[in-house]
């Protein structure tokens, strides 16, 4: 694959990719909107969630609806879906060692290690934080991160809600992907989903 050779491309494959990925990892700054039901907790090793993902797209803003599922010390998946049919269009894996993004429409699919992405992450944002800052989160219930509060001002109207938390048990499988899906460099991925 040619590097990537235009700076702007680079800044904005960065910016959403930033979104994308810290939105989960820096929920330390969301806000909170309403109590939970019943106590979350942690003894079952497993948290789930409602998820609203608002960014804004060329001359609109677009909305999609998902799934968190995360199985404490191993790996917590969000899932985007399509409205109306319920179908995956995305998927973002996380696990202690590497983060897998998958473009279901364009079966396209990143796989990168935790040692790829530290240049792009902040030093604290690790598995184990992002599970300590999800389980805070579950325990209010609902929370709220945007664009603006990881500093990305130039996507502001795009933000992540988490709500209806539970702590049930759950079995959280390791993503599969047939030989449909071709791998691509991360930047190539990013530039695909940045012209949406």
């Amino acid at each position: 694959m040619k590097p990537l050779q235009n700076k702007t491309i680079a800044r904005t494959a960065l910016r959403l990719l930033s979104l994308v990925l810290l939105m989960a990892v820096c929920l330390a700054g969301c806000k909170t909107a309403k109590r939970a039901v019943g106590p979350i907790s942690e003894d079952t090793g497993c948290l789930s969630a409602k998820v609203q993902l608002t960014v804004p797209s060329k001359n609109a803003v677009l909305t999609v609806n998902g799934t968190l599922k995360l199985v404490k010390g191993e790996r917590m998946q969000l899932s985007f879906l399509m409205p109306i049919l319920r179908t995956e269009v995305a998927r973002v894996e996380v696990t202690p060692d590497e983060a897998l993004l998958v473009d279901r429409m364009g079966k396209r699919y990143v796989r990168v290690t935790r040692e790829e992405l530290k240049d792009l992450l902040p030093r604290k944002a690790t598995y184990a934080r992002l599970e300590k800052l999800l389980y805070h989160a579950a325990k209010q219930n609902t929370a709220e991160l945007t664009a603006k509060d990881l500093g990305l001002h130039s996507l502001e109207k795009a933000k992540l809600t988490f709500s209806d938390f539970s702590d049930k048990p759950l079995t959280l499988t390791p993503t599969r992907l047939s030989a449909k899906y071709e791998q691509v460099e991360l930047y190539e991925l990013l530039e695909m989903l940045m012209s949406l």
